[in-house]
């Protein structure tokens, strides 16, 4: 199997996102192995020879990916035996040209505790995590989404996603088999609010399966129950006219960027 480095002076991050996407592109399984923070010369040589080890027992030049700032570090890194692609590079002589102005590398600048964002992403965490499951609702007016949906459809993880990723503040409400009755209303709760809500669906399958690893063989959990809750939200979407997306078949990150997208909502990343 092939294995990839992806190496930094910082967290890796960057280097981890860039060499992720470009290798999703080919049908070829990789071990990935990530070195944060080598900000000195020691372990840069450390690195290099873990690199070396790889090679020797595979055969095979490791692809190395790596976004470093010091010139000595950056190119000890450049004597391994790997094959390098260093991302920065490529850019800034051009960007430097196009912006007219010199870049001014700096370790840890892109994903710090000094980065701009940070304190409004942490912000929004805690909001998440004091909002989530409907257990505060006098604070929805703070709220730039409010995620509604049964049980188990994805609304805590993805409140959570969009506050650390995009800073925005996502309560989340759950329709239980209480609000059900004859025919599922929008809690009176929910309505001042209205404009905020964006529903999250899911199929009765999808539904049933996640919920039996919970619950195995409960009324909560079975595929009548978990029909009936879906069939009563989506027709309350559509009767409230509350926008909402099938998350069945897609990650947390693609239901946050499809939200963002349909919603216009503002990203509070850089």
């Amino acid at each position: 199997m092939r294995t990839a480095f992806y190496i930094s002076d910082g967290t890796a991050i960057t280097s981890e996102v860039f060499g992720h996407a470009l290798l999703s592109l080919f049908p070829i399984q990789f071990e990935h192995v990530t070195v944060p923070f080598v900000e000195t010369e020691q372990e840069a040589y450390e690195t290099v020879r873990k690199i070396s080890e790889i090679f020797q027992r595979t055969g095979e030049r490791p692809l190395v990916f790596y976004t470093i700032v010091n010139k000595d570090v950056k190119e000890i890194i450049s004597t391994s035996e790997g094959i390098h692609y260093n991302f920065l590079e490529q850019y800034i002589a051009p960007l430097e040209k196009t912006l007219g102005v010199p870049s001014k590398p700096e370790k840890h600048r892109t994903h710090s505790i000094h980065e701009k964002t940070y304190d409004i992403r942490i912000d929004a965490v805690n909001y998440a995590l004091a909002n989530d499951d409907g257990t505060n609702l006098k604070e929805y007016g703070k709220a730039d989404i409010v995620l509604v949906g049964v049980s188990r459809s994805g609304k805590t993880p993805t409140s959570l996603y969009l506050a650390l990723q995009y800073g925005i503040k996502a309560a989340n409400y759950p329709f239980t088999e209480d609000d059900m009755g004859d025919i599922l209303k929008l809690p009176s709760a929910l309505r001042p609010y209205k404009n905020k809500l964006f529903g999250l669906t899911i199929s009765p399958e999808r539904l049933h399966q996640i919920r039996s690893e919970r619950k195995a063989n409960s009324k909560y959990a079975s595929m009548q129950q978990c029909r009936m809750e879906i069939r009563e939200v989506e027709n309350l979407y559509r009767k409230e006219k509350i926008p909402f997306l099938n998350s069945t078949h897609f990650s947390i990150e693609e239901i946050s960027a499809k939200i963002l997208s349909i919603t216009g909502l503002s990203r509070h990343k850089y």
